[in-house]
């Protein structure tokens, strides 16, 4: 490796640190909703409800849905860079927050704050990584990214359970400060912005510095093209038949993510196993499904580029399907005395991973191939963002109810209804998804219906 891909690869690896953070907070909440309804290590003045943990989930989702609109307009008035250094700030500030929680509004003000800081990372990361990276190495760079996101939930569930609520929050403080470090003094603004911004001199700088000195040209080009505005990407989005399609098929992908509970399971995991009455203690089951999820989504990139998306995901919905149906059986015996229940306790760790390597290996990474593949140019920025807003939305709904219907419908039914929206999903993409492994984008749009 020459040493420009080595600083280009230099430069991801900071980027990836905050997306280390990003999947710290979304696994924050399971090893420390166990820790804020334990007396003994809340720092709050008591014990959290069910319905309370719930919220302290599902209320990132505001943060979130606003994340992704203030990257998008910042990132081409400010620039890449300062949206990258803005979110990390953001996650400072929540840990901060949480590092001195005494009351339960101040852990949903810091839910907030990263719900945020995750919006800004989610977006501006995927564009920066796509704008620093040499042709030869671009979509190593941006499949990187899932596993960071996994990776720092496995951080945050080996970590949490065997120190206090304080230290987490301050250890996960220490690494937003080293990524914030890491952004000011070795990420540089990418070459796409300076030319934006007029200054040809600096970006030719850059790209040279990362061994693109020929590719100068292309972003000019690129830079230099006037883009649309919100309302045309929307118009064209709604007006073109395949866009229309696409935005069709896109929506109820996302809209199932999150109907399969994936962000609830995620963030109760360790209450799930609390609950399973399995004599392997809650921490170390969660910190197996943290490895599961990292070992997932390291094989997917590979999984998706040689088996074809549209089998990949028809497998995947299946898998999970099954697996939340055996867990849900578990929870069933379980809960109602079953003689043979004792003899099976490793069930519920089982079904969790299955479904974990199956969800991360398929079902959670197809959706957004499918954003890069099936909408046109002109408004594939303004549907990514819109596709994953509808989603977050419904995220937002699934992870707030699940703290009520856990108490009301018991575990059992609650990941029956999670396993029936899995296998929906499989029916769905067996009449609507078309298989794009290998298309033109011109064969992809005869495929959605255009002329």
């Amino acid at each position: 490796m020459n040493c420009e891909l080595g600083r280009q690869f230099a430069i991801a690896a900071c980027v990836y640190l905050g997306q280390i953070i990003v999947g710290i907070s979304m696994g924050w909440t399971a090893p420390i909703i166990s820790k804020l309804q334990n007396i003994d290590e809340t720092p709050l003045d008591r014990v959290i409800s069910d319905a309370e943990a719930s919220w302290v989930v599902s209320i990132t989702f505001v943060g979130t849905l606003t994340g992704p609109y203030i990257s998008g307009y910042l990132g081409n008035v400010i620039g890449r860079k300062p949206c990258l250094f803005l979110g990390g700030t953001m996650f400072l500030v929540c840990f901060v927050i949480f590092g001195f929680s005494v009351h339960i509004s101040m852990i949903y003000i810091g839910r907030i704050v990263s719900g945020i800081g995750c919006g800004i990372l989610f977006v501006t990361n995927l564009v920066y990584l796509g704008e620093l990276a040499s042709t030869k190495i671009r979509g190593t760079l941006l499949t990187l990214t899932g596993f960071s996101n996994t990776l720092g939930i496995l951080i945050v569930y080996s970590i949490a359970p065997f120190v206090s609520y304080a230290w987490t929050n301050w250890i996960s403080a220490m690494l937003c400060v080293l990524y914030l470090a890491g952004i000011f003094f070795i990420v540089p603004e990418t070459a796409t912005y300076q030319v934006m911004a007029g200054n040809k001199e600096e970006a030719m700088a850059i790209l040279t510095s990362l061994g693109r000195k020929g590719d100068i040209d292309d972003v000019v080009a690129a830079a230099n093209e006037k883009p649309m505005s919100n309302f045309e990407q929307l118009t064209e989005m709604f007006t073109l038949k395949t866009n229309r399609k696409a935005l069709f098929i896109i929506i109820v992908l996302n809209i199932c993510q999150q109907a399969s509970g994936v962000m609830a399971i995620i963030s109760f995991v360790t209450l799930i196993f609390e609950l399973t009455g399995s004599n392997i203690e809650a921490h170390i089951s969660t910190i197996i499904i943290g490895v599961t999820q990292v070992f997932a989504a390291s094989i997917a990139p590979v999984l998706v580029d040689r088996s074809g998306r549209r089998i990949l995901l028809l497998v995947s919905t299946a898998a999970c399907s099954i697996s939340l149906v055996a867990l849900g059986t578990y929870f069933y015996m379980y809960n109602t005395d079953h003689p043979a229940v004792d003899s099976i306790q490793w069930l519920s760790l089982v079904s969790l991973m299955l479904y974990f390597i199956a969800y991360f290996s398929g079902f959670g990474i197809i959706p957004n191939t499918f954003i890069g593949e099936m909408f046109t140019d002109n408004c594939r920025s303004f549907a990514s963002t819109f596709t994953v807003t509808v989603g977050w939305l419904f995220g937002f709904a699934v992870s707030s109810t699940f703290g009520y219907i856990l108490a009301a419908w018991g575990p059992a039914v609650v990941f029956w209804i999670y396993a029936v929206a899995c296998a929906f999903t499989f029916f769905f993409s067996v009449v609507f998804v078309p298989e794009t492994k290998g298309k033109s984008f011109l064969e992809i749009q005869k495929m959605l219906g255009g002329k």
